[in-house]
């Protein structure tokens, strides 16, 4: 499934979306009054003007810890690939567009994320949006420790100055190959081999 990059988006997005509006401190400002949870850059939100969080995309890498999962046998004559496994990142940050600045807002707003993610970091069944409506999937979330100089590096190639963010990282996303089941003879008899070890110094 190609889309689960956008479904696993979309999660995120509405989770936070609905815990912004049942806060009572944060309500009023995601709840008619104008703020957003967007998947744009902190960049595009302040263009379009909007205000909010931005929970922007920014890095995808492959699960090298997954890489030797096996086939999965369909049935006792079909094998089918294995996922390719993805790991990704995303920077939330506060958006604000007062000319005087409004830090205690988006420090409200990266608290509550942060203790959302704390209480609940693991993001299934109701949850889930989009195409992982109904299945089993869990993306786990998770804090990640960046240096200040990592996440510099991030907003250097957006081309702004530094912002109040934070990242975090979401496993395990499965991007499933677009090929057909491979046919394989059913498993008839398992025959096990016995062998002697023998080591060089008894020889």
């Amino acid at each position: 499934m190609y889309m689960a990059l956008r479904a696993t988006s979309r999660t995120i997005l509405q989770y936070l979306d609905n815990q912004f509006k049942a806060d009572a401190i944060l309500k009023p400002h995601f709840d008619g009054g104008g703020m957003v949870v967007s998947l744009n850059t902190p960049q595009e939100m302040v263009g379009k003007p909007a205000e909010g969080l931005s929970v922007w995309l920014y890095r995808v890498i492959r699960d090298e810890q997954r890489l030797n999962d096996p086939h999965v046998r369909l049935s006792p004559t079909e094998l089918q690939p294995p996922p390719l496994p993805l790991r990704l990142h995303y920077l939330m940050t506060p958006v604000t567009n007062k000319l005087s600045g409004d830090p205690e807002t988006r420090q409200l707003m990266l608290g509550k994320v942060l203790q959302l993610f704390y209480s609940h970091p693991t993001l299934r069944g109701s949850d889930l949006q989009a195409e992982f409506i109904g299945t089993d999937v869990e993306l786990k979330m998770r804090l990640e420790p960046m240096v200040l100089e990592e996440i510099t590096r991030v907003w250097e190639a957006l081309a702004e100055s530094y912002q109040l963010s934070v990242s975090y990282e979401v496993t395990v996303v499965n991007i499933h190959a677009d090929l057909a089941p491979e046919h394989v003879a059913p498993v008839k008899e398992m025959q096990p081999e016995y062998g002697l070890i023998v080591s060089s110094a008894a020889s």
